[in-house]
């Protein structure tokens, strides 16, 4: 992957260089002599003038398309390093998020506090996962409450 944009970053870091190359941009001037011929070179090392000092247009466009953002897809729209982000509004899609949830959970029966132990893992709002889970008939808990089985 190219780090051509982490040159461009670091040379628009600097004030100086920005002013220049907002210069450049809009055809102004303003910067001392000095200055302006070191910022000028660090820019053009950066890709972003060309040897004749002239700001190169597409620059960013081109960084843009080999950097295209990241469509997340499937359950990754919702859970990030294994932890639930947020819950989805459509129903068909909260069901996938919570039937990923119960096929990551070791079969068997649980109580209160061992299932809220492994829920913990997918989000630190255990109880409004566990609802969801009982409501979508994925863990079936006794009438008492007690124990909670994967159905």
């Amino acid at each position: 992957m190219s780090n051509e944009w982490r040159r461009i970053v670091a040379a628009l870091d600097n004030p100086g260089r920005r002013a220049v190359y907002a210069e450049l941009v809009l055809g102004v001037t303003g910067l001392p002599t000095t200055k302006r011929t070191k910022a000028i070179a660090a820019l053009q090392d950066a890709g972003l003038v060309d040897d004749e000092g002239k700001a190169i247009p597409d620059v960013f466009a081109r960084l843009l398309a080999e950097h295209p953002p990241v469509t997340r897809t499937g359950i990754d729209r919702w859970v990030v390093d294994g932890r639930i982000q947020h819950y989805p509004a459509k129903p068909a899609d909260r069901l996938e998020v919570l039937e990923w949830v119960a096929t990551q959970l070791t079969p068997g029966s649980y109580s209160e506090a061992e299932i809220t132990e492994q829920l913990a893992a997918f989000t630190s709002d255990v109880a409004s996962l566990r609802r969801y889970l009982v409501d979508a008939e994925l863990i079936h808990r006794d009438a008492d409450g007690s124990i909670y089985r994967l159905t």
